[in-house]
């Protein structure tokens, strides 16, 4: 397959971190051609300076060569190219201008009213390109310029209310591990641009897509009723069990832990006949789902008693023999090296732009879907810092070596 679904498009890269990158990762994946912009007087985008690092000899904490770059920076970047480009010096924006005139989309993830200040914010830039899709992804929306404070993602987490639905009744907040306010914001702001995308062909004109961090968080905290939860006074924090749900949770077993997921009457009795507890199938206590519900701290207990002297996947092999969907919690280092995300293109291989980094093999996210008739690789490694430059410069805006080089003695590339 050589065909991508986003040739032919062009995106202009202004994001930074994490939100915005994922976001133009996607599309890069999709197959537009990403040029990322960065700021040369700051070592371009932050990612680069997040540790760890990878060189040709190996893995490492602190930054040892020059070679090393951020293993964000490897997989956030991948498939893009990279142009310096000062936006604060009049020279640099009117690069920018040019660039985004010749642009299907452009990407940006500033603070509230930084694009304002520059002069490249939607106001700006679509008189200058009416059919420029402008994606913009911040905190709490682009349209909140003043006291909202910064948008980190723990920040987003505490807003969102889903600090409060995990951890113990009555426990301290629990912050995700994974920074969820900064990777569901970008799918969506995805979707919203593929859409203007599809609606530019009808309409010849382009649009802004805004996406709110906070917005797109709590969205998803309202796909489930937490609030009736806690109208009724049902336990929205519920620990490692889930009691509406019962049995239903994370279990302790000799070598590790396991999850198991058990609502349904038919998964239910499987459960309880592969603790030895055959007898409990016709109990009235949980037999059926209310009962088990009443009842959940005893089914749950009961569980668990079981389970602490068996090794994890003894455990699973007696419950998937009566048919009950259970599975090992496993570490992040396992995780990723499923063969079954792997052979999918889901989770892929991280390379370094020098080649080989001593043996060491890391991943980072595919697409995680596969497309009969499309190709949807990240193969390309991330370039570095204004890998493209001349590239950019002349070869997409047709700017003569002269004033490409004005350009670099002025430090605006």
């Amino acid at each position: 397959m050589t065909s991508r679904p986003l040739d032919g498009l062009t995106v202009v890269d202004l994001t930074t971190a994490l939100a915005g990158p994922y976001a133009t990762l996607l599309l890069a994946g999709l197959g537009a051609r990403v040029i990322k912009v960065e700021n040369p007087a700051t070592g371009g985008d932050s990612a680069r300076n997040n540790s760890p690092y990878l060189g040709q000899d190996g893995l490492h904490v602190q930054r040892t060569s020059e070679d090393d770059m951020s293993i964000s920076i490897l997989s956030r970047a991948r498939n893009k190219e990279s142009l310096t480009l000062d936006l604060k010096d009049p020279r640099g924006r009117q690069v920018l201008l040019d660039l985004a005139a010749t642009a299907d989309i452009l990407v940006e993830n500033y603070s509230g009213g930084v694009t304002a200040r520059l002069g490249i914010s939607y106001a700006d830039l679509k008189d200058v390109n009416p059919r420029l899709i402008y994606t913009s992804i911040s905190g709490f929306g682009a349209d909140q310029t003043g006291g909202t404070g910064k948008a980190m993602d723990t920040i987003i987490q505490a807003l969102s209310g889903v600090m409060m639905t995990a951890g113990e009744p009555g426990g301290s907040p629990v912050r995700f591990g994974l920074p969820v306010g900064d990777l569901v914001a970008p799918l969506f702001a995805v979707i919203g641009t593929l859409g203007a995308v599809v609606q530019r062909r009808e309409t010849g004109r382009g649009q802004h897509v805004d996406v709110s961090m906070l917005g797109s968080l709590t969205s998803l905290l309202a796909a489930e009723p937490f609030d009736a939860f806690e109208i009724l006074g049902l336990p929205t924090r519920t620990g490692e069990h889930v009691p509406r749900l019962a049995p239903f949770g994370t279990f302790a077993a000799d070598d590790g832990w396991f999850a198991l997921c058990a609502p349904t009457d038919k998964f239910a009795h499987g459960v309880l006949e592969a603790i030895g507890r055959p007898e409990l199938v016709g109990d009235e206590r949980f037999a059926r789902r209310d009962g088990r519900v009443r009842h959940a701290n005893e089914l749950h207990g009961m569980i668990a008693d079981w389970a602490e002297a068996l090794p994890v996947t003894e455990a699973i092999a007696r419950l998937e023999a009566r048919g009950v969907p259970a599975a090992e919690v496993r570490h992040p280092l396992d995780a990723v090296r499923d063969p079954r995300v792997l052979d999918r293109g889901e989770v892929v291989p991280l390379a370094h732009p020098g080649g080989p980094t001593g043996g060491v093999e890391l991943f980072g996210p595919g697409l995680p879907f596969v497309m009969s008739d499309a190709d949807t690789s990240l193969a390309r490694p991330a370039p570095r810092l204004g890998q493209h430059n001349d590239e950019v410069l002349a070869g997409v805006l047709g700017y003569p070596a002269e004033h490409i080089d004005e350009l670099k003695r002025a430090s605006v590339v």
